[in-house]
Protein backbone atom coordinates (compact mmCIF):
# COMPACT_ATOMS: atom_id res chain seq x y z
CA UNK A 1 0.00 0.00 0.00
CA UNK A 2 1.32 3.44 -0.82
CA UNK A 3 0.12 6.96 -0.11
CA UNK A 4 -0.97 7.18 -3.75
CA UNK A 5 -3.45 4.37 -3.28
CA UNK A 6 -5.57 6.36 -0.81
CA UNK A 7 -8.18 8.25 -2.81
CA UNK A 8 -8.86 11.80 -1.59
CA UNK A 9 -11.78 13.53 -3.35
CA UNK A 10 -12.85 16.89 -1.93
CA UNK A 11 -12.66 16.80 1.88
CA UNK A 12 -12.76 13.05 2.50
CA UNK A 13 -10.33 10.19 2.06
CA UNK A 14 -12.22 7.12 0.87
CA UNK A 15 -11.19 3.80 2.37
CA UNK A 16 -11.99 1.45 -0.51
CA UNK A 17 -10.34 -1.86 0.34
CA UNK A 18 -10.06 -4.39 3.14
CA UNK A 19 -6.41 -3.40 3.57
CA UNK A 20 -7.31 0.27 4.05
CA UNK A 21 -9.88 -0.54 6.73
CA UNK A 22 -7.48 -2.82 8.60
CA UNK A 23 -4.64 -0.30 8.29
CA UNK A 24 -6.73 2.66 9.46
CA UNK A 25 -8.28 0.79 12.38
CA UNK A 26 -4.92 -0.52 13.62
CA UNK A 27 -3.46 2.98 13.44
CA UNK A 28 -6.31 4.70 15.30
CA UNK A 29 -6.63 1.92 17.89
CA UNK A 30 -2.89 1.96 18.62
CA UNK A 31 -2.64 5.76 18.72
CA UNK A 32 -5.60 6.16 21.07
CA UNK A 33 -4.31 3.58 23.53
CA UNK A 34 -0.93 5.28 23.56
CA UNK A 35 -2.65 8.64 24.07
CA UNK A 36 -4.67 7.43 27.07
CA UNK A 37 -1.55 6.09 28.80
CA UNK A 38 0.38 9.28 28.06
CA UNK A 39 -2.39 11.58 29.36
CA UNK A 40 -2.40 9.63 32.62
CA UNK A 41 1.39 9.43 32.89
CA UNK A 42 1.84 13.14 32.24
CA UNK A 43 -0.92 14.01 34.73
CA UNK A 44 -2.69 16.16 32.13
CA UNK A 45 -5.92 14.92 33.74
CA UNK A 46 -6.54 13.65 37.27
CA UNK A 47 -7.35 9.97 37.92
CA UNK A 48 -11.15 10.35 37.64
CA UNK A 49 -10.89 12.45 34.47
CA UNK A 50 -8.54 9.88 32.92
CA UNK A 51 -11.11 7.12 33.55
CA UNK A 52 -13.82 9.20 31.91
CA UNK A 53 -11.46 10.17 29.07
CA UNK A 54 -10.77 6.48 28.47
CA UNK A 55 -14.49 5.63 28.39
CA UNK A 56 -15.19 8.23 25.71
CA UNK A 57 -12.17 7.06 23.70
CA UNK A 58 -13.41 3.47 23.99
CA UNK A 59 -16.74 4.53 22.47
CA UNK A 60 -14.87 6.10 19.55
CA UNK A 61 -12.75 2.98 19.02
CA UNK A 62 -15.80 0.72 19.27
CA UNK A 63 -17.56 2.81 16.61
CA UNK A 64 -14.54 2.75 14.27
CA UNK A 65 -14.28 -1.03 14.66
CA UNK A 66 -18.00 -1.28 13.79
CA UNK A 67 -17.29 0.77 10.65
CA UNK A 68 -14.48 -1.62 9.73
CA UNK A 69 -16.83 -4.61 9.99
CA UNK A 70 -19.61 -2.81 8.13
CA UNK A 71 -17.53 -1.80 5.11
CA UNK A 72 -15.02 -4.64 4.97
CA UNK A 73 -16.50 -6.36 1.91
CA UNK A 74 -18.96 -3.71 0.73
CA UNK A 75 -18.46 -2.89 -2.97
CA UNK A 76 -21.15 -0.21 -3.07
CA UNK A 77 -20.20 2.12 -0.22
CA UNK A 78 -16.89 3.19 1.25
CA UNK A 79 -16.05 4.69 4.61
CA UNK A 80 -14.86 8.30 4.51
CA UNK A 81 -12.20 9.86 6.72
CA UNK A 82 -12.37 13.63 7.15
CA UNK A 83 -9.35 15.46 5.78
CA UNK A 84 -9.79 18.96 7.19
CA UNK A 85 -7.97 19.27 10.52
CA UNK A 86 -9.42 15.98 11.73
CA UNK A 87 -8.15 12.56 10.62
CA UNK A 88 -11.27 11.00 12.18
CA UNK A 89 -14.11 9.31 10.30
CA UNK A 90 -16.54 11.79 8.82
CA UNK A 91 -19.30 12.54 11.33
CA UNK A 92 -21.93 11.11 8.97
CA UNK A 93 -20.32 7.68 9.36
CA UNK A 94 -21.35 7.68 13.02
CA UNK A 95 -24.89 8.67 12.02
CA UNK A 96 -25.00 5.86 9.47
CA UNK A 97 -24.04 3.36 12.18
CA UNK A 98 -26.69 4.65 14.53
CA UNK A 99 -29.36 4.65 11.84
CA UNK A 100 -28.42 1.12 10.71
CA UNK A 101 -28.75 -0.26 14.21
CA UNK A 102 -32.15 1.39 14.66
CA UNK A 103 -33.30 -1.05 11.95
CA UNK A 104 -31.26 -4.04 13.18
CA UNK A 105 -34.14 -6.55 13.28
CA UNK A 106 -35.38 -5.56 9.82
CA UNK A 107 -31.92 -6.01 8.27
CA UNK A 108 -31.24 -9.31 10.06
CA UNK A 109 -34.54 -10.67 8.74
CA UNK A 110 -33.38 -10.03 5.16
CA UNK A 111 -29.96 -11.68 5.52
CA UNK A 112 -29.17 -15.29 4.69
CA UNK A 113 -29.49 -17.49 7.83
CA UNK A 114 -26.15 -18.21 9.50
CA UNK A 115 -26.43 -22.02 9.17
CA UNK A 116 -27.19 -21.73 5.45
CA UNK A 117 -24.21 -19.43 4.94
CA UNK A 118 -21.91 -21.77 6.89
CA UNK A 119 -23.01 -24.70 4.73
CA UNK A 120 -22.34 -22.70 1.56
CA UNK A 121 -18.86 -21.69 2.83
CA UNK A 122 -17.92 -25.27 3.70
CA UNK A 123 -19.22 -26.55 0.36
CA UNK A 124 -17.24 -23.93 -1.56
CA UNK A 125 -14.00 -24.38 0.39
CA UNK A 126 -13.98 -28.14 1.03
CA UNK A 127 -15.78 -29.65 -1.95
CA UNK A 128 -15.33 -27.14 -4.77
CA UNK A 129 -11.91 -25.98 -3.53
CA UNK A 130 -12.79 -22.41 -4.55
CA UNK A 131 -12.37 -19.09 -2.73
CA UNK A 132 -15.46 -17.51 -1.14
CA UNK A 133 -17.06 -14.85 -3.34
CA UNK A 134 -16.77 -11.31 -2.05
CA UNK A 135 -20.56 -10.92 -2.03
CA UNK A 136 -20.80 -13.88 0.35
CA UNK A 137 -18.09 -12.46 2.58
CA UNK A 138 -20.05 -9.21 2.72
CA UNK A 139 -23.15 -11.17 3.81
CA UNK A 140 -21.11 -12.78 6.60
CA UNK A 141 -19.67 -9.41 7.66
CA UNK A 142 -23.19 -7.94 7.67
CA UNK A 143 -24.41 -10.72 9.96
CA UNK A 144 -21.54 -10.04 12.38
CA UNK A 145 -22.22 -6.30 12.17
CA UNK A 146 -25.96 -6.41 12.79
CA UNK A 147 -25.88 -9.19 15.37
CA UNK A 148 -22.90 -8.06 17.48
CA UNK A 149 -22.65 -4.25 17.32
CA UNK A 150 -24.54 -2.49 20.14
CA UNK A 151 -26.26 0.80 19.35
CA UNK A 152 -25.74 2.08 22.89
CA UNK A 153 -21.95 1.91 22.43
CA UNK A 154 -21.86 4.00 19.24
CA UNK A 155 -20.34 7.44 19.68
CA UNK A 156 -23.25 9.77 19.00
CA UNK A 157 -23.08 13.52 18.33
CA UNK A 158 -23.59 14.11 22.06
CA UNK A 159 -22.67 11.62 24.81
CA UNK A 160 -23.74 12.39 28.36
CA UNK A 161 -21.75 11.18 31.38
CA UNK A 162 -23.16 10.70 34.88
CA UNK A 163 -22.91 13.14 37.77
CA UNK A 164 -20.21 11.97 40.20
CA UNK A 165 -18.70 13.10 43.46
CA UNK A 166 -15.65 15.21 42.64
CA UNK A 167 -12.21 13.90 43.66
CA UNK A 168 -10.86 14.96 47.04
CA UNK A 169 -9.51 18.54 47.19
CA UNK A 170 -11.42 19.61 44.07
CA UNK A 171 -12.78 23.15 43.68
CA UNK A 172 -16.38 21.86 43.98
CA UNK A 173 -18.37 18.92 45.31
CA UNK A 174 -19.66 17.40 42.08
CA UNK A 175 -18.34 16.49 38.63
CA UNK A 176 -20.20 15.88 35.39
CA UNK A 177 -18.67 14.98 32.03
CA UNK A 178 -19.92 14.92 28.48
CA UNK A 179 -18.52 14.55 24.99
CA UNK A 180 -19.61 15.78 21.61
CA UNK A 181 -18.57 15.39 18.00
CA UNK A 182 -18.31 18.87 16.55
CA UNK A 183 -19.65 18.72 13.00
CA UNK A 184 -17.77 21.83 11.78
CA UNK A 185 -14.37 20.52 12.92
CA UNK A 186 -15.27 16.83 12.60
CA UNK A 187 -13.47 16.07 15.84
CA UNK A 188 -14.51 14.79 19.28
CA UNK A 189 -14.40 17.06 22.33
CA UNK A 190 -14.51 15.87 25.96
CA UNK A 191 -15.72 18.18 28.73
CA UNK A 192 -15.63 18.16 32.55
CA UNK A 193 -17.56 20.52 34.80
CA UNK A 194 -16.96 20.82 38.56
CA UNK A 195 -19.90 22.39 40.33
CA UNK A 196 -21.82 22.84 43.57
CA UNK A 197 -25.55 22.25 43.84
CA UNK A 198 -28.04 24.39 45.76
CA UNK A 199 -30.34 21.62 46.96
CA UNK A 200 -30.54 18.35 48.87
CA UNK A 201 -30.20 15.76 46.12
CA UNK A 202 -28.63 16.58 42.75
CA UNK A 203 -30.41 13.61 41.17
CA UNK A 204 -33.67 15.56 41.52
CA UNK A 205 -32.17 18.14 39.16
CA UNK A 206 -30.07 15.94 36.89
CA UNK A 207 -32.53 15.92 33.98
CA UNK A 208 -32.39 19.72 33.89
CA UNK A 209 -28.58 19.63 33.95
CA UNK A 210 -28.40 17.04 31.18
CA UNK A 211 -30.88 18.91 29.00
CA UNK A 212 -28.99 22.21 29.30
CA UNK A 213 -25.63 20.58 28.55
CA UNK A 214 -27.07 18.87 25.48
CA UNK A 215 -28.67 22.10 24.30
CA UNK A 216 -25.94 24.69 24.89
CA UNK A 217 -22.66 22.76 25.32
CA UNK A 218 -22.73 20.42 22.33
CA UNK A 219 -20.43 22.33 19.97
CA UNK A 220 -17.12 24.19 19.90
CA UNK A 221 -17.46 27.75 21.20
CA UNK A 222 -15.43 30.03 23.44
CA UNK A 223 -15.24 28.31 26.79
CA UNK A 224 -16.25 31.35 28.84
CA UNK A 225 -19.38 31.70 26.71
CA UNK A 226 -20.21 28.03 27.32
CA UNK A 227 -19.62 28.47 31.06
CA UNK A 228 -21.71 31.65 31.24
CA UNK A 229 -24.63 30.07 29.36
CA UNK A 230 -24.65 26.93 31.54
CA UNK A 231 -24.46 29.07 34.67
CA UNK A 232 -27.37 31.30 33.62
CA UNK A 233 -29.59 28.42 32.44
CA UNK A 234 -29.18 26.38 35.66
CA UNK A 235 -30.04 28.55 38.71
CA UNK A 236 -29.40 25.70 41.19
CA UNK A 237 -25.97 24.86 39.74
CA UNK A 238 -22.84 26.84 40.63
CA UNK A 239 -20.11 25.89 38.10
CA UNK A 240 -16.60 26.40 39.48
CA UNK A 241 -14.34 24.87 36.84
CA UNK A 242 -14.94 23.72 33.26
CA UNK A 243 -12.34 21.83 31.24
CA UNK A 244 -12.63 20.99 27.55
CA UNK A 245 -10.32 18.67 25.63
CA UNK A 246 -10.12 19.12 21.87
CA UNK A 247 -9.07 15.66 20.72
CA UNK A 248 -7.19 16.16 17.48
CA UNK A 249 -6.33 16.61 14.76
CA UNK A 250 -4.82 13.18 14.18
CA UNK A 251 -1.88 13.80 11.89
CA UNK A 252 -1.35 10.80 9.62
CA UNK A 253 -1.45 9.66 6.02
CA UNK A 254 -5.25 9.94 5.99
CA UNK A 255 -5.28 13.65 6.95
CA UNK A 256 -4.57 15.96 4.04
CA UNK A 257 -5.16 19.37 5.66
CA UNK A 258 -2.89 22.43 5.60
CA UNK A 259 -1.86 22.00 9.23
CA UNK A 260 1.92 22.38 9.44
CA UNK A 261 2.36 19.21 11.49
CA UNK A 262 0.26 17.17 9.06
CA UNK A 263 2.13 18.67 6.11
CA UNK A 264 5.53 17.83 7.64
CA UNK A 265 4.49 14.20 8.23
CA UNK A 266 2.96 13.79 4.76
CA UNK A 267 6.02 15.29 3.10
CA UNK A 268 8.32 12.93 4.99
CA UNK A 269 6.12 9.92 4.17
CA UNK A 270 6.14 10.93 0.50
CA UNK A 271 9.96 11.05 0.56
CA UNK A 272 10.03 7.69 2.41
CA UNK A 273 11.93 9.29 5.27
CA UNK A 274 9.38 7.86 7.70
CA UNK A 275 7.02 4.87 7.35
CA UNK A 276 3.43 5.10 6.09
CA UNK A 277 2.01 4.38 9.55
CA UNK A 278 3.70 7.41 11.16
CA UNK A 279 1.39 9.57 13.24
CA UNK A 280 1.09 12.38 15.75
CA UNK A 281 -1.88 13.63 17.77
CA UNK A 282 -2.54 17.22 18.76
CA UNK A 283 -4.52 17.84 21.94
CA UNK A 284 -5.75 21.16 23.31
CA UNK A 285 -6.98 21.55 26.88
CA UNK A 286 -8.88 24.74 27.75
CA UNK A 287 -9.91 25.59 31.32
CA UNK A 288 -11.97 28.37 32.82
CA UNK A 289 -12.39 28.94 36.57
CA UNK A 290 -14.81 30.98 38.60
CA UNK A 291 -12.94 33.77 40.36
CA UNK A 292 -15.91 35.05 42.38
CA UNK A 293 -19.71 35.29 42.43
CA UNK A 294 -22.26 38.06 42.02
CA UNK A 295 -26.03 38.29 42.28
CA UNK A 296 -28.29 39.47 39.48
CA UNK A 297 -32.04 40.12 39.25
CA UNK A 298 -34.82 41.60 41.35
CA UNK A 299 -35.55 41.05 45.04
CA UNK A 300 -37.69 37.96 44.40
CA UNK A 301 -35.68 36.57 41.47
CA UNK A 302 -32.03 36.99 42.41
CA UNK A 303 -29.66 34.47 40.83
CA UNK A 304 -26.08 33.79 41.90
CA UNK A 305 -23.77 33.85 38.88
CA UNK A 306 -20.04 33.31 38.42
CA UNK A 307 -17.38 35.80 37.41
CA UNK A 308 -15.12 33.82 35.12
CA UNK A 309 -11.35 34.22 34.98
CA UNK A 310 -9.44 34.30 31.69
CA UNK A 311 -9.36 31.03 29.75
CA UNK A 312 -6.24 28.98 30.40
CA UNK A 313 -5.18 27.28 27.15
CA UNK A 314 -2.73 24.39 26.90
CA UNK A 315 -1.53 22.69 23.71
CA UNK A 316 0.13 19.27 23.55
CA UNK A 317 1.54 17.05 20.82
CA UNK A 318 1.97 13.28 21.20
CA UNK A 319 4.23 11.46 18.75
CA UNK A 320 6.89 8.72 18.46
CA UNK A 321 10.51 9.78 18.94
CA UNK A 322 11.35 9.87 15.20
CA UNK A 323 8.35 12.08 14.49
CA UNK A 324 9.24 14.44 17.35
CA UNK A 325 12.71 14.89 15.81
CA UNK A 326 11.10 15.58 12.44
CA UNK A 327 8.70 18.15 13.90
CA UNK A 328 11.43 19.99 15.80
CA UNK A 329 13.28 20.21 12.50
CA UNK A 330 10.29 21.22 10.34
CA UNK A 331 7.98 23.10 12.76
CA UNK A 332 10.14 24.44 15.62
CA UNK A 333 7.81 27.40 16.27
CA UNK A 334 4.91 25.03 17.02
CA UNK A 335 7.00 22.70 19.17
CA UNK A 336 8.39 25.60 21.23
CA UNK A 337 4.89 26.98 21.82
CA UNK A 338 3.51 23.84 23.48
CA UNK A 339 2.59 23.60 27.16
CA UNK A 340 5.44 21.10 27.54
CA UNK A 341 7.88 19.43 25.19
CA UNK A 342 6.25 16.97 22.74
CA UNK A 343 5.23 13.85 24.63
CA UNK A 344 6.76 10.66 23.33
CA UNK A 345 4.53 7.67 22.58
CA UNK A 346 5.37 4.37 20.95
CA UNK A 347 5.71 4.02 17.20
CA UNK A 348 3.49 1.70 15.20
CA UNK A 349 4.61 -1.00 12.77
CA UNK A 350 2.12 -2.42 10.28
CA UNK A 351 2.96 -5.03 7.69
CA UNK A 352 1.96 -3.51 4.34
CA UNK A 353 0.38 -5.64 1.65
Amino acid sequence: MSINHIVTPLDSAVLDSKEHYVFYHKMVDFAFKELIVAVQRQKICNAVEVQLFKQYCDLLLYSIEAMRIKYMYDDEDNMKVDLTYSGFPNYLEFRYLFNDLELRDEYLGKLTPIDTLKEEFLNTLMRKKEPIKKSKLFQAASIVYYSSVKKEYIFNRFVQGKILSAPENSVADLLVSWSFYDVSHNRPFICFMYFNYDGNNVNDYKDDIYEVLKTVADRDMTLDMMAHTIDRRLPKVFPKLIKRIDLGPMHNVFAKDENKITHAILEAIGKKDIPLESYAISLRLDEVKSGSEFKEGGFFSKQTLQKWDAIFKQKYVFAPHRIIQLLYNKTPEIMNGLEKAPIEVAGLKIEKV
